[in-house]
């Protein structure tokens, strides 16, 4: 990613509500749309435009391997995108911090080798796995979060990352609240290679890439790769 550096901007007033709380009103009153849907993750989970060629992506990724992964999804969400792969997989574990949507998921998406759990990623253990998907998900998390979880992502060999972000060079990691917006409306987008994260890693490639309409930005998904 091509980055430009820019002056700090002040920190954000502190967090109004747990993150929990937040999440969990988002899907109550449907602010990411849906509202024929019980649960409805957002338009990034459910546009055919957008996760079709995602989910080629890391279909390729999984089938790759002659022994299948253990992939662990936080942020499952409504589990449009999970469901899918879950075939590819030796076992899928699903991770969200909203328990009613957790509960909802173990009713409706029921095989052999797939688990949900409710956590809070940023300060509870997370599950062992060899590979991670985060699907827009640290996008709506304060920088303060994210630092936690990035901290915790060193153990898995395989981190899939998928952000939305601005369409040129932006300044990376402003600070927001944990909510339903994310970094973009503020000219910037999440990097987690940059201050304050500095994550390190051996490899890291660009798996898909996508611009949404009326250049409101792009979705990428980069894949990481730890030893």
């Amino acid at each position: 990613m091509c980055l430009v550096n820019l002056e700090p901007l002040k920190k954000p007033n502190k967090q109004p509500w747990p993150t929990k709380d937040v999440m969990n009103q988002i899907y109550e009153k449907n602010l990411w749309g849906g509202n024929d849907f019980d649960f409805y993750s957002g338009e990034g989970s459910h546009h055919p435009h957008i996760i079709k060629p995602y989910l080629e992506a890391v279909i390729t990724f999984l089938k790759s391997f002659d022994k299948p992964l253990i992939v662990c999804d936080l942020g499952c969400g409504d589990f449009n995108i999970g469901k899918h792969l879950v075939k590819f997989t030796k076992k899928y574990i699903g991770v969200d911090i909203v328990e009613n949507l957790i509960e909802r998921n173990k009713k409706t998406f029921k095989e052999e080798r797939l688990t949900f759990h409710c956590l809070d990623i940023s300060e509870e253990k997370l599950p062992n796995a060899d590979c991670v998907l985060l699907r827009q998900v640290l996008q709506h998390l304060s920088n303060t979060e994210i630092k936690k979880i990035v901290e915790k992502l060193s153990t898995y060999k395989y981190i899939i990352l998928t952000e939305h972000i601005p369409n040129d060079n932006f300044k990376p990691n402003t600070d927001i609240i944990s909510g339903q917006g994310n970094r973009v409306k503020y000219s910037s987008g999440l990097d987690i290679l940059e201050a304050p994260f500095n994550f390190k890693m051996k490899e890291v490639n660009i798996l898909n890439e996508h611009h949404l309409e009326n250049n409101k930005g792009r979705i990428v998904t980069m894949i990481f790769k730890t030893s």
